[in-house]
């Protein structure tokens, strides 16, 4: 499929493939590279159902690694958007760049977060759900969005000052982006469907290791290497530590109670 599409995108056509989870990347990773990416040609790889949507048929069904992997090829960008609007405005860009690409969706169904339709990202590739944050920052990338926005919600509801950031383009992030997110806020968590390592936690530890000082940066996404589990979704989630209970648990156990932010 990927070797037809570059040779299609090769004539001029932009081309679309679309199949489960990894299969569509990871397992045509060589001709995403090689054939599509190194000749920055305009096909856009669409994957459903990434994350632990498909949890309970195993590891062979996670998509868990293809964002660390896509986002190291060649002039592609990847976007791992939140909700149905971002999911419109990031195919919309892809499209338009005419260039090698990735959307990284859910399974289908998940709950709206933005209120209508992306007109543009106001921190390149990174949109605001909330700019607050001088307690806890949140960032996001994928279809977890809604659990962190209700986990950010009930933060809000106790007292604490919270800020929720989604980073549907990941490869869009750069250092002063991250230094802005990073500004004025108490502790900044990412959190992503995907190893808690190489993905958006990753790019934002790598940037903030280079700055002479900055709040705790906490990664929540799943561990490495995976355990051998077949949970469904949510259970997948509650037990990485990424839910919304967990997520609450995990603010309120580094800054305490809202009371004593200062």
């Amino acid at each position: 499929m990927l070797g037809l599409a570059a040779g299609l995108a090769m004539t001029g056509w932009t081309v679309i493939t679309y199949s489960i989870a990894n299969f569509g990347t990871v397992r045509s990773l060589e001709q995403l590279r090689n054939d599509v990416c190194y000749h920055d040609r305009s096909v856009i790889c669409v994957s459903v159902g990434t994350g632990a949507a498909y949890g309970s048929q195993g590891y062979t069904h996670h998509g868990i690694e293809d964002l660390g992997f896509l986002k190291m090829l060649p002039n592609i960008e990847v976007a791992s958007p939140g909700d149905a609007h971002e999911v419109r405005w990031a195919l919309r860009h892809l499209v338009e760049r005419r260039r090698p690409g990735a959307l990284r969706l859910g399974r289908g169904g998940e709950p709206l977060v933005h209120q209508g339709p992306i007109a543009e990202a106001t921190l390149a590739g990174a949109l605001a759900i909330n700019l607050g944050g001088a307690d806890v920052r949140f960032l996001s990338t994928g279809a977890i969005l809604p659990e962190v926005v209700a986990a950010a919600e009930s933060l809000g509801a106790e007292g604490f000052d919270v800020g929720v950031v989604s980073v549907p383009f990941v490869t869009a992030l750069d250092e002063d982006i991250v230094a802005n997110l990073l500004a004025g806020t108490r502790l900044m968590v990412t959190v992503e469907e995907h190893l808690a390592t190489g993905g958006l936690g990753g790019v934002v530890a790598e940037f903030a290791a280079s700055m002479p000082s900055h709040p705790p940066v906490l990664r929540r996404g799943i561990a490495h290497p995976p355990p051998k589990v077949a949970l469904d979704q949510n259970a997948m989630r509650k037990h990485h530590g990424f839910d919304r209970e967990s997520l609450i648990t995990l603010v309120r156990s580094h800054l305490g109670t809202a009371a004593k932010r200062s």
